[in-house]
């Protein structure tokens, strides 16, 4: 499981992960908290690699998260999300992965992540994966990931 870490010690340093288990997943305390409202973070070249072929995948992530107590801190997100490139496993895997990751960093009110995978062998695969429930009210745009025509 990915450490978690309540600060910013990676903002400004040298750093990098090798694999989603050596990632630190850093969090910083909400200004808002108490607010309800919707963070999202776009990931347009997520990558990871293939687990039987070591062939690269390519997917479009984007997190959405009502947050409670904690933010998820940038920096330590792209590292994170970088830390896939040379990680093996199923589409379906690394979105969950990554899901349930920050929902146990996080601990927000409302989560979900969509993974939007290039095709491979014709296919593309898109994960979807919630956790919580929207509070009433709040307003949540459209992914704005088009169904596949050639993702761009």
């Amino acid at each position: 499981m990915v450490r978690t870490h309540t600060g910013a010690t990676l903002l400004g340093a040298q750093a990098a992960a090798h694999s989603p288990d050596e990632a630190t997943l850093e969090r910083v305390p909400n200004p808002h908290a108490g607010e309800t409202y919707i963070a999202r973070f776009t990931a347009p070249e997520f990558t990871s690699l293939c687990p039987v072929t070591g062939q690269p995948d390519f997917a479009h992530l984007v997190i959405d998260y009502a947050p409670r107590e904690w933010l998820v801190e940038s920096k330590s997100l792209k590292l994170y999300l970088g830390s896939f490139r040379n990680h093996g496993a199923f589409h379906e895997d690394c979105t969950l992965r990554i899901g349930k990751d920050l929902v146990a960093a996080l601990d927000p009110v409302w989560f979900r992540i969509g993974g939007y995978w290039y095709p491979r062998g014709g296919i593309p695969i898109d994960v979807f994966w919630s956790a919580g429930a929207l509070p009433a009210g709040t307003w949540l745009p459209d992914q704005g990931v088009p169904p596949y025509r050639g993702r761009g």
